[in-house]
């Protein structure tokens, strides 16, 4: 329009849109309750679906959104009352972290003074040489160490001259399966029984074996975990213990120096006591792993049966994982699992010993009376296992899959006993042709009452495992006689980096012949962890099961039930034949970032330095001959001035 002001006319563009803004707002408004939507995603067009289904594949067609599904725009229970079990479950993990975390002691005088009250002894000489180690790479927690004690409370049972024979010789035999790392006048003297493993171990000591005394230490050198003291030995073992708890008023912060029984160069003629080794390769190991049980435990009482032992540690509903800890007790699952699980039936390498042996080890099941140390892959800077951020997308950005890839190890495999073993049966479960015909129990929701679940016994998961796992060998592995046996039964995956896994925002971790040692980079990593596992690790009681990842049952009969619960199923309807659950996208980014955040605080190689520093006083203290009349007897407080210039950590239990 000739002469008319183009700045008017723009004005008058922007007027009119706001004036059409404002009469839908308002039409809303008047048409109901003004609550924030619940839907998420907007369906759109996906080219190269026809009537809902996805048409062949085509390289030229764009990749589907990964929050896309089939007949159906998942809805988030943001207004809901949602009372799915795994919310109580993570909240009361929630709940548990936050009592871990509010009772951190702040000061050394603090840290001091709760050790007495848990321990009954004064803190071992050298303590407050860790506790500043500790405070300068910002240690999070400097009272988590339940696990070392527990681990050596029995060998104040024995005494201290023959624990130091046992550690000084058990790795002079070539095959008994025992590296030796000794330490004289504050340094590294001399490795035996040499191989990668103690070599990084040494390496592991070096920050703070300036203020180690003289000792040997027995490391097992093998994948399997090596002694079981039966029950009732190891009863008596800990009454001694308790028996000698003592906090002496005159104690000396001063190791004993020149003891008996510490390997020794040129000794002609040592005494060396015999750790009473026995092989069981490839038989049944829950036949020894039950003398390490309580009479009255499921893997023992005759009466007791499958539904008393997952009152224990499963949740009624949905069959998840209540008790991580218990999961893992053969005491408790030991009777289903051991079928199951190719360490417990098909075990490669089993030298074990019923005598309380000082031998360090980087796992052990519950009934095992190995001492636990930080396993050397987890400071080993192996690319294998390191976390990588290049292709850890951000969760939004992550396929909707559960992933995992290993070979075919965790036991001896043979054409008889292969679809018993743990990873295979995780790869047949998470097949979806596999699995056509077959049932599974997971949750769906009451379609007359939104946000209350029930059990759901007969869903048949083909079709969602095809969608929603990527689960595969990248080859054979330990077969007997050869892997033929294998051929045709599947179709091996190309291999992954460790990264290229975090593309799918589920990644499951299950054990090999041991533990697994990519945990602590999926952990690290943006995606969520789902662990089962038998095995015990240092690191156990800093990691809450629902809060900084998700327990799964060994027998993996809870899996599409965790899966379809975050990644969702059906279409909503007044029927009760079909199932349905709501996508729970929310709690799962939730949980991979707390994992993360977590990991971070606490699983560094600072942390590994920290543990093995006071796992080391701790056995200096047990070795010693004057083990009763050591320890530091102060009051902290000649370190008032140092913990008023190093504040603690920042709480972490208000993060989401």
């Amino acid at each position: 329009m000739a002469g008319f002001d183009p700045g008017k006319k723009r004005f008058f563009t922007l007027l009119v849109a706001i004036s059409v803004t404002v009469f839908i707002v308002n039409i809303i408004l008047v048409s109901g309750t003004d609550v924030k939507s619940k839907i998420r995603k907007i369906p759109i067009p996906i080219p190269g679906k026809q009537n809902g289904q996805q048409t062949p594949s085509d390289p030229n067609l764009p990749k589907l959104p990964s929050w896309y599904h089939d007949n159906e725009v998942f809805e988030e229970h943001a207004s809901v009352n949602d009372q799915h079990p795994i919310l109580d479950l993570m909240r009361d993990a929630d709940e548990a972290f936050r009592i871990y975390d509010e009772s951190r002691s702040k000061t050394f005088r603090e840290t001091v003074a709760k050790y007495r009250r848990k321990y009954g002894r004064h803190p071992p000489p050298g303590f407050r040489d860790w506790y500043k180690m500790a405070r300068d790479k910002n240690v999070y927690n400097v009272d988590d160490f339940d696990q070392i004690m527990d681990d050596l409370r029995p060998f104040w049972g024995i005494d201290p001259f023959e624990i130091r024979n046992l550690a000084g010789h058990m790795s002079s035999e070539e095959h008994g399966g025992v590296s030796g790392l000794h330490i004289r006048n504050k340094k590294v003297w001399r490795l035996t029984n040499q191989n990668w493993r103690v070599e990084i171990m040494a390496k592991m000591v070096q920050p703070f074996v300036k203020y180690l005394p003289d000792m040997d230490i027995a490391m097992n050198r093998l994948d399997q975990p090596r002694v079981v003291v039966p029950w009732d030995d190891m009863q008596k073992l800990l009454e001694s213990e308790r028996a000698t708890r003592h906090v002496a008023p005159d104690a000396a912060a001063e190791w004993t120096t020149n003891m008996e029984g510490l390997l020794k160069d040129n000794d002609t003629a040592p005494v060396v006591i015999d750790p009473e080794w026995f092989s069981k390769h490839g038989q049944q190991y829950m036949l020894i792993a039950k003398e390490g049980c309580p009479p009255d435990s499921h893997a023992r009482d005759p009466n007791s049966n499958l539904s008393s032992s997952e009152a224990l540690y499963k949740h009624p509903q949905g069959g998840f994982v209540s008790n991580f800890n218990r999961s893992s007790d053969l005491c408790t699952v030991g009777p289903e699992v051991q079928g199951k699980h190719g360490f417990l039936f098909a075990p490669s390498t089993i030298i074990a010993s019923k005598r309380l042996l000082p031998i360090f080890g980087e796992c052990k099941v519950n009934v095992n009376n190995d001492i636990l140390f930080p396993a050397n892959m987890y400071y080993a800077d192996d690319v294998r296992y390191r976390y990588d951020s290049k292709y850890d997308y951000d969760w939004d950005d992550k396929n909707d899959t559960m992933i995992w890839r290993g070979v075919t190890s965790g036991g001896t495999n043979t054409a008889e006993n292969w679809r018993d073993m743990h990873r295979q049966r995780l790869v047949l479960t998470s097949n979806g042709t596999e699995m056509v015909g077959k049932e599974v129990l997971i949750m769906t929701e009451d379609p007359n009452n939104q946000g209350s679940y029930v059990n759901f016994k007969h869903y048949q998961p083909s079709e969602f495992a095809l969608d929603h796992t990527d689960v595969g060998f990248t080859e054979a592995f330990a077969c007997v006689p050869d892997c033929g046996f294998y051929d045709g039964v599947w179709t091996y995956k190309n291999m992954t980096t460790l990264s290229q896994q975090f593309e799918s925002k589920f990644v499951v971790d299950v054990d090999g012949h041991s533990f697994s040692g990519r945990w602590h980079a999926f952990l690290e990593s943006k995606s969520l962890g789902i662990k089962s596992t038998i095995f015990r690790e240092w690191h156990d009681s800093r990691l809450f099961a629902w809060r900084h990842f998700i327990p799964m049952d060994n027998r993996y009969d809870d899996l599409y039930s965790i899966l379809t619960y975050f990644i969702g199923i059906g279409k909503r309807a007044k029927a009760s034949d079909q199932p349905y659950m709501p996508r729970h996208d929310f709690e799962g980014r939730k949980l991979g970032r707390q994992g993360r955040e977590w990991a971070k605080k606490v699983l560094r190689k600072e942390d590994i330095e920290i543990y093995m520093f006071r796992l080391l006083i701790e056995y200096a203290r047990v070795i010693d001959d004057n083990r009763d009349m050591i320890g530091y007897s102060g009051d902290g407080s000649e370190l008032d001035r140092y913990d008023s210039k190093h504040p603690l950590s920042p709480s972490n239990s208000g993060h989401a």
